[in-house]
């Protein structure tokens, strides 16, 4: 159960015939509305709140009975100790499982992406890569479907690219690129982010720059998503979130501990690639072709061998992770019969 607050000083879970009854008592002068939203990738419903004044709530409540539970003689101490199980995994569970991956190569035909210190264009380092991810997949992973966005200088609208993803009905789109940072040529590392909104200075960057290509379609300006939009977007995709910030930490870790890379972190950021994908996503940043180093690490055979292979490994270890505890949830249901 939540802990007791001021807010909240009791919560109230009923066991009934249908399901599960849930009285939450507020403290004395506390006032909200509230505001449900389905999980669409999981199986939970999640309660936004928002502060109201007396008013208010007696306009709203006006004419409305109360709900009364009808509680079940059975106790709800089960119910409790299905809560011990990862989340993370509930939403693959609920789905067919972990079958398809969508690989995107970003950048690409009229749009180059960044220019590396070598002359190199963005679009022709993160290609390779990408393909020998998928490489990776199909020789390791024979099982698992690989979908890629292009495999040549193609260009592909942004918005596009997610919903190939989306209309492979993907467990995973994984978007490749490479960083820049021209005012400052030391600037190194890797880092991996997520949808949502911005939650550094230098996260806002890589946004702005990666969103940006929308004008090159049609002179269509980069897409602007509100706060509103992206805390709607959490609310209804977390299970998605949860599972796009483990694989996010697992490649950080796979650059890090296995490629001896610098890693940044695992960032948030609202990138337009993400958004049109309704399935778990994440965008890679290889590194800085600013940075002489980077750039020519990322442009060797050796380089681009290597950071396919922390991709892949990162993708490998969370399917195994999710593949245990599907064998756990089975088996804690089998004892339970």
């Amino acid at each position: 159960m939540p802990p007791q607050t001021d807010t909240f000083p009791r919560i109230d879970i009923h066991k009934t015939d249908y399901g599960f009854g849930v009285d939450f008592h507020l403290g004395e002068d506390i006032f909200f509305k509230s505001t449900t939203y389905p999980d669409q990738n999981g199986r939970h419903l999640l309660l936004a709140l928002e502060w109201a004044t007396p008013t208010e709530i007696e306009q709203i409540t006006r004419g409305v009975e109360p709900i009364v539970w009808n509680q079940t003689d059975s106790g709800i101490e089960d119910f409790f100790d299905d809560l011990d199980d990862d989340d993370t995994f509930l939403r693959l569970r609920n789905h067919e499982g972990f079958n398809v991956i969508v690989l995107d190569a970003g950048h690409g035909g009229r749009d180059p992406g960044a220019r590396g210190v070598n002359g190199v264009w963005e679009k022709d380092v993160v290609l390779p890569i990408t393909l020998k991810v998928g490489e990776y997949i199909k020789q390791y992973l024979p099982e698992v479907e690989v979908v890629y966005t292009r495999t040549d200088d193609t260009f592909v609208p942004l918005g596009e690219r997610g919903l190939i993803a989306t209309r492979a009905k993907a467990d995973l789109f994984i978007s490749i690129h490479a960083n820049s940072a021209e005012n400052s040529p030391s600037a190194h590392g890797t880092e991996t982010f997520f949808l949502g909104l911005a939650t550094s200075q230098s996260a806002l960057e890589v946004m702005k720059r990666e969103n940006s290509v929308v004008e090159l379609e049609n002179g269509n300006t980069s897409l602007d998503l509100s706060e509103e939009e992206l805390l709607i977007y959490e609310l209804t995709n977390a299970g998605n979130m949860a599972i796009s910030e483990r694989i996010a930490t697992n490649i950080e870790n796979q650059f890090k501990n296995r490629v001896n890379r610098r890693s940044r972190g695992v960032k948030q950021a609202p990138l337009e690639a993400l958004w049109h994908a309704s399935t778990p996503a994440v965008l890679v940043e290889l590194g800085f072709l600013s940075n002489s180093q980077e750039a020519r690490f990322l442009t060797s055979e050796q380089g681009q061998t290597l950071m396919a292979s922390a991709i892949f490994r990162a993708i490998r270890d969370f399917k195994l992770e999710y593949e245990r505890s599907l064998r756990q949830n089975n088996r804690n249901q089998a004892s339970n019969e």
